[in-house]
């Protein structure tokens, strides 16, 4: 449901539409709905959002919002994310609450995966 005031979209860039389609299709498990050539919807990540064409890329270096992921088996999904193509930037450590890990996706975009066991 639909709240006033609440985050309902995460809008991303994207270098390649494909390479980040496959990209986290094979590694979440996420279903993406095509807008034209420049704009892609993505489906079942768990928030509503989209990829829009451009150069850019959203890294918290360059003072972007952080996208962080959880998962029940963070080593798992750090191997999942390299075997897909992905690159780790912060390999998996501690933090109050939990470990994570931080990469990058085929455009360049920088996220994070974290559990809490």
């Amino acid at each position: 449901m639909k709240q006033s005031g609440k985050i309902n979209y995460i809008e991303l860039p994207c270098r390649d539409m494909a390479a980040t389609k496959a990209f986290f299709s094979k590694v979440f498990g996420w279903g993406f709905v095509d807008y034209g050539p420049d704009y892609m919807a993505i489906t079942d990540a768990g928030i509503d959002g989209g990829y829009y064409q451009s150069e850019q890329s959203a890294l918290t270096a360059h003072g972007s919002a952080l996208v962080v992921l959880y998962s029940a088996e963070l080593e798992q999904s750090l191997t999942a994310v390299k075997d897909a193509g992905g690159t780790i930037i912060k390999d998996i450590f501690s933090f109050p609450g939990g470990r994570r890990f931080h990469f990058t996706d085929p455009s360049g975009n920088e996220y994070a995966v974290w559990t809490d066991g």
